[in-house]
């Protein structure tokens, strides 16, 4: 894991298209701001994970445990 230390204000680039900009710290918490291209989804951790337990889960349903099909 890459370890940066950033001031308000300042930045990291990821790629060539990915910025993340500190824009506020408030005691533990951070605000972060994300320019990207609209094509590049960005989601926090949890929600990314769940939106994958939720595909996992999707992809086991069978055609026959779909009502009216």
């Amino acid at each position: 894991m890459l370890v940066l230390t950033r001031k308000l204000h300042q930045s990291i680039v990821i790629g060539d298209q990915i910025e993340v900009v500190v824009l506020e710290v408030r005691g533990e918490q951070v605000r972060l701001g994300i320019k990207a291209p609209k094509d590049v989804t960005v989601h926090r951790k949890e929600i990314y994970e769940q939106i994958q337990e939720e595909n996992k889960s999707a992809s086991n349903v069978r055609p026959e445990d779909i009502p009216g099909t």
